[in-house]
């Protein structure tokens, strides 16, 4: 597959250019034929194995959103029209899948189509949530507004989930390599030492029987543990894409020692960041639910949600049916109840946002400086044990 560069007239005589993705250079004529276009002219932007890899490498990234919502909305504010606008994101932006996907939209804009209604035809890129605040921002005039505050939101949330990862990064690293290590050891060291260590009779140690056990056990059985773990990983997988399964999955997270609450401020500090943005993009309290409802990312948020919107058309408030929940802390469903009745749910929502970012940072914060002394006494027994069970049977021998 390759990328091919086009300028072309369309039915009406309008000049048009983009790019479209062809096996081969006919293949792209035709597909620009059959939507009535007249070539003007047509080049491979980039080789088979560069397109294809663009599609590996050059996935649409929280980052590459941000800059494309924050680009996207200066242009608007400068008066800049929609297509003409698109038009210079496309020699912009950087990332390729991106740059098709724009070049397709302006198409479709051409064609008549509104912009919410082509982000909306590729919900893998542009989600629910990104759809519906432009939808917002097209119906009331402020586009160049919701665009900038989809480009901070969707920054606050990738700078979020980027120190958890980080935090997370040290401690993954090291338990990794000494896993590796560990298993080097038992299975290419310890079988060389386990001849000599029983041709000498001296009874071994415990630990050190153990060691060789599970050197020979690892030798024989290694494919089959590997099956076990390969598995495992896919029974885990195929699990969580049915409904009990990601049930399950969901709240055993919250309900993990040290990591549970960490897990549950993230997920309510993504529905007040996401439910904010969308009442300040003007989409209607109902709605806004609804859509959060879709990218918390957790079932027993969601299902709150759902069962809050039920509640919200009987005729009662948000805060009620969250005051009932053991997940959502007292603060948050008084705050809530004190904005809706002030009618500044918005800036109550961004209040609990801010709050609840600062304490998350902090568990981070903790969790880093809590990690390392664990991870010191893991490595000091796992290291301690293993040496011990390799030295004292030699210093046994030594001895006699």
């Amino acid at each position: 597959m390759g990328l091919y560069k086009y300028k072309a007239l369309d039915m009406t005589g309008k000049a048009l250019s983009g790019l479209v993705e062809a096996n081969s250079e006919d293949v792209a004529a035709d597909t620009l034929r059959e939507k009535g276009y007249s070539i003007v002219s047509l080049y491979l932007e980039s080789s088979g194995e560069k397109a294809k890899g663009a599609f590996v490498i050059d996935r649409i990234k929280p980052k590459d959103m941000v800059m494309f919502s924050r680009q996207f909305s200066v242009l608007i504010s400068a008066n800049v029209a929609i297509v003409q606008s698109l038009k210079i994101l496309v020699e912009q932006v950087e990332n390729l899948k991106l740059k098709m996907v724009l070049s397709e939209i302006v198409d479709e804009i051409d064609g008549g189509s509104s912009l919410s209604e082509s982000l909306a035809k590729r919900p893998k890129i542009f989600d629910n949530f990104f759809v519906n605040i432009v939808r917002s921002g097209e119906s009331s005039g402020k586009l160049d507004e919701v665009l900038e505050y989809l480009a901070d939101e969707i920054e606050k949330s990738y700078d979020m989930m980027g120190k958890i990862k980080g935090a997370m990064i040290y401690p993954a690293f090291v338990l990794t390599g000494l896993t590796g290590i560990g298993v080097f050891v038992i299975m290419f060291i310890i079988p060389k030492l386990t001849g000599i260590l029983e041709e000498t009779g001296t009874e071994l140690p415990m630990a050190t029987k153990i060691l060789i056990g599970l050197s020979d056990f690892l030798q024989i059985y290694w494919f089959l543990i590997l099956m076990f773990f390969l598995v495992l990983f896919v029974s885990f997988k195929l699990a969580l894409k049915t409904e009990l399964g990601k049930m399950i999955f969901d709240n055993t997270v919250i309900r993990l020692p040290i990591f549970g609450r960490l897990f549950k401020l993230i997920y309510l500090t993504r529905f007040t960041r996401s439910f904010n943005t969308l009442l300040l993009g003007g989409v209607t309290i109902t709605n806004g639910l609804k859509i959060t409802s879709g990218i918390v990312g957790n079932v027993v948020y969601s299902d709150l949600i759902d069962k809050t919107i039920v509640s919200i058309e009987d005729g009662h408030s948000i805060s009620e049916e969250f005051s009932q929940s053991k997940q959502i802390p007292k603060m948050v469903s008084q705050m809530m109840s004190i904005g809706e009745k002030t009618g500044k749910l918005d800036m109550i929502l961004g209040k609990i946002t801010e709050f609840y970012t600062r304490e998350i940072d902090n568990i981070v914060a903790n969790l880093m400086t809590l990690m390392e002394p664990i991870i010191m006494v893991v490595m000091g027994v796992a290291v301690g044990t293993m040496v011990a069970a390799v030295i004292l049977p030699m210093y046994n021998m030594a001895a006699t």
